[in-house]
């Protein structure tokens, strides 16, 4: 399997997992050893899940929530006025979270594939307008976090 295949997969699995710490509070390193163990290459429900890049899942896992207040407020700063990030939903806001933390963390990954592989993230939950919405606002925090870029 390729590289970029499996860190596609480490960046779905990512969202799912800020997803599921977010609905139910999962501590961080159960969470980690569940997808680690349960999930990532798993077969689940007759859907068989891409093996992911292991360490990159734990980087963005970990940096994210590591990194959740300055995060929220890059994606807060850039939200319409009268929106707020209580307003998102929580697919949407781990899908943001996930990305904004590879946009400032990751200056190995290019910033059009990062906002790119976020835009296919949405696509597994959302239609065009929430993909949009994803690429214009990482977009705008991509401009912010790498103004050489």
């Amino acid at each position: 399997m390729t590289r970029s295949i499996s860190r596609s997969a480490a960046r779905l699995a990512a969202v799912q997992a800020l997803y599921q710490q977010e609905m139910e509070g999962t501590p961080t390193a159960r969470l980690l050893h569940e997808f680690h163990n349960h999930r990532l290459g798993a077969t689940i429900e007759g859907e068989t899940y891409a093996e992911a890049e292991i360490s990159f899942f734990d980087d963005l896992v970990e940096g994210t929530l590591a990194r959740r207040d300055e995060i929220d407020q890059l994606i807060s700063k850039r939200l319409a006025q009268g929106w707020s990030l209580e307003r998102l939903d929580k697919p949407m806001k781990a899908i943001l979270r996930v990305g904004a933390y590879e946009l400032i963390a990751r200056p190995d990954v290019p910033m059009a594939s990062v906002i790119s592989e976020y835009v296919d993230v949405a696509d597994a939950f959302y239609d065009q307008r929430e993909k949009g919405f994803v690429n214009g606002l990482l977009d705008a925090i991509a401009k912010a976090a790498r103004p050489a870029a």
